[in-house]
């Protein structure tokens, strides 16, 4: 006989890590978990980096064949033996979702409750996003408290981070010149009620409005050869066309993200940079981490899930050490900042030999699927053993890679550290509601948003 394994939303608050191999259900765990989470009216932002967390947008009525035949991602003809996939799959469906309780009210319940959008910076294929909206869209925050204005200058260091990174200069706001020039140049335009836009700074580093940063004359702390040769660069950077599209769209805002609509809606918010290549991703996921950094450091302390963040796979953005990417820093500084203010992270990878496990020791719950390797699983026990309260349950780490070993599909080993009682658990997640289609082509994706939206 099985016994529920129940998650309180709260669980969250202190983090979660979710790690398994391609093909071990790890994609279908943190749906579950953000279908729950969203269940709970609790907003979550998440990152897609493969191009199917827009499945979210997949949410059919039990038995809607025609639905899952137009979305099947396997074959769709009669099998040798005569079974048909597609009735397979809708069975399957069903009697997961029944088994779990969940109901055609309580799927219509959930598509009612949930307002989903699906942001594509540096893309038309869903809601653009312009990133440097910081700079070039002032932000009432400027005339308000001094906390609202730390947290619009936060995100003007931001901004300006990434503009330089562009340039391939120094992005450090402690220590670049650069960034400490172009940021007294942009504050002083919007405390006055004007933009900061990147054509205005270049007309400021011509003729500076200011005699002296800091307590140097402005020729000393930054020469009118090195002003010139910074103005050229962004110029050029304005110029470019593949540039403008990072200057349109929504604003990078995640407190209006997370604003609820006149309905009420629950957001559900899928930022999908799955068309960027690796290195405009790295830029901006460490703009957008930052930017919810922000969000968070303004936020009233509280001990409920008032948001998450969920990242269906980490690679490449939290390496060990010495690795340092744009995202590192900000990613960091959320593990162990964020759950004083009620914001949780959910971390999924399938690479756990390319992740910093001591970045992630603040973590309280655990899932671990199947991993290919013993290096994979001896790299995630020693993260378990250094998280809070250890591996857990009395447990050596060779019995938990002796578990490992032996985990089936769609089964994890869960350690919950608000979960005293229980210890180390082996849990299968239910069916989830969203029908798994896979990554979503952008004509598929459009197809979905105007079906939404129509």
């Amino acid at each position: 006989m099985f016994e529920a394994l129940d998650l309180a939303p709260s669980n969250l608050v202190t983090h979660a890590v979710v790690t398994g191999m391609t093909g071990s259900g790890k994609t279908g765990l943190l749906f579950v978990l953000v279908e729950e989470v969203l269940r709970r009216d609790v907003p979550v932002l998440m990152v897609d980096i493969k191009g199917d967390l827009a499945n979210l947008l997949l949410t059919f009525d039990l038995g809607d064949r025609a639905s899952i035949e137009r979305w099947h991602a396997g074959e769709s003809a009669l099998s040798p033996d005569g079974r048909d996939p597609i009735a397979d799959a809708c069975e399957a469906r069903d009697l997961g979702l029944a088994q779990a309780g969940i109901t055609n009210d309580d799927i219509a319940a959930f598509r009612d409750r949930i307002r989903v959008r699906v942001l594509t910076p540096g893309s038309n294929a869903g809601e653009p996003v312009h990133l440097l909206s910081s700079l070039e869209q002032r932000s009432p925050l400027w005339d308000g408290a001094p906390s609202d204005i730390e947290v619009a200058r936060n995100a003007l260091a931001s901004a300006v981070s990434l503009v330089l990174r562009l340039l391939g200069r120094d992005a450090d706001p402690a220590s670049s010149r650069e960034h400490v020039l172009l940021c007294v140049f942009a504050e002083r335009r919007l405390r006055a009620g004007q933009s900061a836009d990147l054509a205005s700074l270049i007309a400021d580093l011509d003729a500076p409005p200011v005699t002296e940063v800091g307590a140097m004359k402005i020729d000393r702390f930054f020469s009118k050869k090195e002003r010139n040769t910074l103005a050229a660069a962004l110029n050029a950077l304005i110029a470019s066309p593949s540039f403008a599209s990072w200057r349109e769209g929504v604003a990078l805002d995640v407190r209006q993200w997370f604003t609820r609509e006149r309905d009420g809606r629950t957001p559900a918010v899928i930022v999908s940079v799955a068309h960027l290549d690796e290195s405009e991703r790295g830029l901006v996921l460490g703009l957008l981490f930052d930017e919810l950094r922000a969000y968070v450091l303004s936020l009233p302390g509280a001990n409920t899930l008032r948001a998450l963040l969920v990242v269906d796979e980490v690679y490449g953005m939290l390496p060990p050490h010495p690795a340092n990417p744009p995202t590192k820093r900000p990613l960091i500084a959320l593990m162990k900042q964020s759950r004083a203010f009620g914001v949780g992270l959910v971390l999924a990878t399938q690479n756990p030999m390319d992740v910093d496990y001591r970045a992630l020791s603040n973590a309280g719950l655990w899932c671990i699927g199947r991993l290919l390797t013993d290096a994979d699983r001896e790299r995630v026990v020693d993260g378990l053993a250094s998280a809070d309260g250890g591996v857990g349950d009395g447990a050596s780490k060779k019995s938990v890679h002796d578990v490992l070993k032996r985990l089936g599909k769609r089964w994890f080993l869960v350690r919950n550290v608000h979960d005293a009682t229980r210890g180390l658990s082996v849990a299968q997640p239910r069916h989830t509601i969203s029908w798994l289609r896979g990554p979503l082509t952008r004509s598929e994706l459009g197809e979905v948003i105007a079906k939404r939206d129509g």
